[in-house]
């Protein structure tokens, strides 16, 4: 009897292309497959054992690189130390020298300084007002894209992206920017930019009282007024109240006073040659008078004068023409008769 123990290949499996089959595939072709299959897969675990390789020996090169980093820096340490040394030993012989004239004494410093504040030079009216012009040709959407924003975060956010509009030309823009929305008659977008501009108010007084550059300190606003300090946030209620009370008042202010620029140029436009305003003429006209007009009856207007007082008559006859309501005619000279032409306006 053979001495092998042939019963350690009972357990062996192997795999064999030709072991399953389909009766509704071709066989050679679900073979050819199936071998692809196996190489593919042999393939990529390959390129997989490659690329652990290529890894093991980028991660030995970067240990060697950090172990010879390592030794330098010991060995400076170790020449650090010995200059240590060297410093100590030379300050104690220094000490043991005696002193003379160079040495005994030395200047504590070489220069004075008059602590004096630099006259600040300050801007005039036009100048002022050149700066304000360029700082909104340059900012003025940025500035507008600012008062449409609503979270705090949006505004935070927006200022540290564009820390330059932190000032008070931004503050005095986004108000004029809401008097233009209530003339419009655009009452929530004018409600909503005056939310901005109190943000920005309330900014610039934080950094007056901090007496600190505005830029930085709105970070701290922003952090005040979102914990819900409720002193706080009501007195920012009570000033966006107010400011738009005073948007509305302005807005008010400037629409009438446009209104009058327009009736006082109207005016300008219909006044006579003689600098009278033809309607204030006409309504302080006698009846009779007003009557003709508005007919254009001629001889009814001579007749309504010739029924006057004659200094009357005379009065309202030169008013008429001083205004353009009558014309005299030139042949008034010839004929000897007064004839006129009306205008009403």
């Amino acid at each position: 009897m053979s001495g092998v123990d042939y019963s350690v290949w009972d357990h062996i499996y192997v795999s064999d292309d030709e072991d399953a089959t389909c009766p509704f595939v071709d066989t050679p072709s679900l073979f050819r497959m199936r071998h692809r299959s196996r190489l593919e897969k042999m393939v990529e675990f390959q390129q997989r054992g490659e690329d652990l390789e290529t890894s093991f020996a980028e991660c030995r090169r970067l240990l060697e690189e950090a172990q010879g980093r390592l030794a330098y820096l010991e060995e400076r340490m170790r020449e650090g130390g010995e200059d240590k040394e060297s410093e100590a030993e030379l300050k104690k012989v220094q000490k043991k020298l005696p002193w003379n004239v160079d040495t005994i004494s030395k200047d504590g410093f070489s220069k004075s300084v008059l602590n004096i504040k630099p006259l600040s030079k300050e801007e005039t009216g036009e100048e002022k007002v050149e700066n304000h012009k360029n700082f909104l040709g340059k900012y003025g959407e940025k500035i507008k894209h600012f008062g449409m924003l609503r979270r705090w975060d949006d505004s935070q956010q927006y200022l540290s992206d564009h820390p330059h509009l932190v000032c008070e030309e931004t503050a005095n823009y986004l108000v004029v920017i809401c008097i233009e929305y209530e003339i419009d008659e655009k009452h929530a977008l004018m409600e909503q930019v005056a939310h901005q501009a109190i943000v920005m108010q309330f900014i610039l007084d934080l950094a007056r009282t901090l007496k600190v550059d505005p830029r930085g300190c709105f970070r701290q606003f922003f952090s005040k007024i979102k914990t819900l300090d409720k002193p706080y946030q009501d007195a920012f209620e009570h000033e966006l109240e107010m400011l738009k009370e005073r948007v509305r008042s302005s807005a008010q202010t400037r629409m009438e006073k446009t209104v009058k620029e327009l009736e006082e140029e109207e005016i300008q436009k219909r006044l006579g040659p003689g600098g009278l305003d033809p309607v204030e003429v006409y309504e302080s006209l006698p009846k009779e008078l007003k009557r003709s007009f508005d007919e254009k009856n001629i001889q009814m207007l001579q007749e309504a004068m010739s029924m006057l007082d004659p200094e009357e008559g005379k009065y309202h006859l030169q008013r008429c023409i001083d205004s353009g309501l009558w014309v005299p005619d030139s042949r008034g000279d010839e004929d000897g008769d007064e004839d006129g032409d009306e205008e009403e306006d």
